[in-house]
């Protein structure tokens, strides 16, 4: 008889971050012709940005650009560095930001937190063999 095990929060949320900086990597990728016309700031690198909640009701696309304009300083500024917004599993969205950039945002009260998007690879076990 088998024992099945739930994931623990952390490795669901693990996951999730997971799965959402994937995504963004492939964004940025896709976006990379845009944003080199755009004249993207030297030193920018792709950060997901959790952010609470909206209210019910409110458009979390705009909400998420207050957000991210409020930081940057334009709403331009704001849509020049946004990849990709999340609203389904999670609150928030991928950005190219600089480091300082990510420093003003990560001020903001909504802001709940900010991370360097990173690529995961994943590796099979058959060389163990």
């Amino acid at each position: 008889m088998t024992t099945r095990t739930r994931p623990c929060a952390a490795t669901t949320s693990f996951l999730l971050l997971l799965l959402l900086s994937s995504a963004a990597v492939s964004l940025a990728k896709t976006a990379g012709s845009r944003e080199s016309k755009q004249g993207q700031q030297a030193g920018a690198s792709v950060y997901v940005v959790m952010v609470k909640a909206p209210a019910q009701g409110v458009n979390y696309k705009a909400y998420q650009m207050r957000i991210l304009a409020t930081a940057l300083g334009s709403e331009e500024k704001a849509k020049q560095a946004l990849i990709y917004s999340y609203k389904a599993a999670a609150s928030g969205f991928a950005a190219k930001l600089t480091p300082a950039q990510v420093a003003a945002l990560k001020k903001h009260p909504d802001v709940l937190q900010a991370l360097p998007d990173v690529k995961y690879t994943l590796q099979d076990n058959n060389h163990l063999n």
